[in-house]
């Protein structure tokens, strides 16, 4: 069976955006594919973490994923950090990545405002020398785990081999990477060790914007609650903020149109939810005002999402049992990537001294 591995950063409020563009997916994808997904803690800390908050998080993404339906019989769910191949494999593919590669990375790029955009994700440290060290860092927001992200998430693919990696639009880039890294590396060892993964484009993901600026993707680091529906809202948090959600001033004719961005947005998590067609979608509310078309949209996101949010109260009251789930998809994706790791050592010429390494 052919292998996919799939990821989120774990931090905290996964929104209808992360479910309708990816995780959704990940539950059809997992009944064709051996499935690995990848809670990346590593990526999370290029912008400093509180240590309590990144392990609640992690809590809360896994409980996320099998409230939403992803099968911990069926599929590994497991932190990164638990794995350590994960960072062993990313230094010695970052020695076969020339820097104008990394330099040409979009998450790098140089800018006034990249850097006021990572300087916003920063929290408010409580010590005296968490402060000090959140001001130097601030005075220089970039650092090396950012600029090299690319290899780690490269890393994260190549050690479980897998053959396929589901991606969105603004995702593409490094997956393209990862695939020129992988035949670097293939070239040099003369052998073709490292498959090189193909894109499942997901047919059915949809991109969901903010509820406050429908230009601007739902984020769970805009500073605005209300921009979003998490997947822990309940049906009076649904309700409030899809109420107050932007729309437009053009009553009576709710449709698809790109020059109506909000109005487009709405529109998209009524048909995306419903799992409909863009044209049965306005079908069904075009005669609708917006107060009208918002009260069914409630409706409807509520009923979807009202069993997720149940469950994932469930599983956050019992922490030991998601625990549990995270150490059996660790040792399984341990495994895999164990093996991997022994090949790799083997070809590049690493002395083996012991079984156990």
């Amino acid at each position: 069976m052919q292998r996919i591995l799939s990821g989120v950063q774990p931090t905290g409020n996964l929104h209808l955006g992360n479910y309708l563009g990816a995780i959704r997916n990940w539950v059809a994808l997992q009944q064709s594919y051996e499935s690995l997904f990848c809670i990346v803690d590593l990526h999370a800390i290029t912008v400093p973490q509180e240590p309590e908050s990144l392990r609640k998080a992690v809590r809360e993404t896994a409980a996320a994923f099998i409230a939403c339906g992803v099968d911990p019989k069926k599929s590994a769910i497991f932190p990164q950090s638990a794995i350590a191949a994960h960072s062993e494999l990313a230094w010695i593919l970052g020695c076969f990545t020339p820097l104008g590669w990394l330099d040409r990375m979009t998450q790098f790029k140089s800018s006034d405002a990249k850097k006021t955009k990572i300087e916003k994700m920063y929290d408010h440290p409580t010590s005296v020398a968490a402060r000090e060290a959140e001001k130097a860092r601030k005075e220089n927001p970039g650092n090396l785990g950012l600029y090299s992200y690319p290899v780690l998430m490269a890393a994260d693919i190549l050690v479980y081999k897998a053959t396929h990696v589901p991606v969105g639009e603004d995702q593409k880039q490094h997956l393209e990477l990862c695939r020129d890294i992988a035949g670097a590396f293939n070239r040099y060892y003369k052998q073709e060790f490292f498959p090189l993964p193909d894109p499942i484009i997901l047919k059915h993901a949809s991109r969901i914007m903010s509820l406050r600026d429908g230009t601007k993707k739902m984020s769970k680091s805009d500073e605005s609650d209300y921009s979003r529906i998490n997947l822990i809202d309940d049906a009076d948090a649904i309700a409030n903020k899809i109420k107050k959600a932007k729309s437009d001033m053009i009553e009576g004719d709710i449709r698809f149109d790109e020059t109506r961005p909000e109005a487009n947005n709405l529109l998209t998590i009524y048909a995306a939810i419903k799992n409909i067609t863009k044209d049965e979608a306005e079908v069904e509310v075009a005669s609708m005002n917006f107060s009208a078309f918002k009260k069914v949209l409630t409706d409807v996101a509520v009923a979807h999402l009202a069993p997720i949010t149940q469950k994932m109260r469930e599983l956050l009251a019992t922490p030991d049992y998601i625990d549990k789930i995270l150490a059996e998809g660790a040792a399984r994706a341990g495994t895999i990537a164990g093996g991997t790791m022994k090949e790799v050592k083997d070809i590049v010429g690493f002395l083996k001294i012991s079984d156990d390494r």
